[in-house]
């Protein structure tokens, strides 16, 4: 397995941009494509950390806390960060933080502080705003079901407990198609009108791409016209704390 494996999962369970804009979450020091088969995960990693990464073979450190929160101007080993990091270095031993992205999300780690405690009905104590996108699509209908549900499987439409909320209205739009074109519906250079539904969804941050993609590959149309615009909206399920 490859670094890069390993934070694609790790990321995919606490996305880097929910992360504090103080925070330096990531991949701090190392080659995503080095293959490895042991992992030590830590607190903090301190040069004991990495020692036993050392002791047991370990080509990757997944810790809480970043070593590095700010830049290095200069790497010989007059503090514990930069002997941290050369030591690292030198046995090829990456160090990977998942920090405040990993406090942020719902089932992170303040929700299992939580459950330790013995708390219920926990939600999180300050949910984050610009979060969340809306976006807009214009579809003819009897592309609608196909389009909505390639945006669900996305991840896209899901607002708190509830799964798959959409808005569509009707209404018609028009084009013409120049001679470069390959239109889906109409004719070249004669103006069409089609009968279209807008659907409207929201889209969590970390999901943009992947829900323009989907919507984009199940769109019938050459060129799909949409709109993706930050929201003011919370989001419910990402932010700092946890309360019950």
């Amino acid at each position: 397995m490859t670094i890069k494996d390993i934070i694609a999962s790790l990321e995919k369970l606490a996305p880097p941009i929910y992360q504090e804009n103080y925070d330096n979450s990531g991949l701090l020091v190392g080659d995503a494509a080095q293959e490895i088969n042991k992992v030590l995960v830590c607190l903090d990693c301190i040069e004991a950390v990495v020692d036993e990464a050392i002791a047991i073979g370990a080509g990757l450190i997944v810790a809480h806390h970043p070593i590095v929160f700010n830049g290095l101007k200069r790497l010989n080993g007059k503090n514990y960060i930069e002997r941290v990091v050369m030591k690292a270095i030198k046995n090829n031993i990456a160090i990977y933080a998942i920090h405040t992205n990993l406090d942020n999300v719902q089932h992170g780690v303040n929700q299992k502080i939580g459950q330790m405690l013995g708390l219920k009905n926990l939600k999180v104590l300050a949910p984050k705003a610009n979060m969340l996108y809306k976006l807009i699509s214009y579809v003819p209908v009897d592309y609608t079901e196909k389009v909505l549900q390639a945006l669900f499987d996305s991840g896209a439409g899901n607002i708190g407990n509830y799964a798959e909320c959409s808005f569509t209205s009707m209404g018609k739009g028009t084009y013409k198609a120049n001679d470069s074109a390959q239109p889906f519906l109409g004719e070249k250079n004669i103006r069409h009108a089609e009968t279209e539904e807008r659907i409207e969804v929201l889209v969590p941050a970390h999901l943009k791409s992947a829900t323009v993609s989907a919507l984009k590959k199940a769109h019938p149309y050459e060129e799909v016209s949409y709109e993706l615009y930050e929201i003011q909206n919370t989001i419910q399920q990402i932010g700092a704390g946890m309360i019950g």
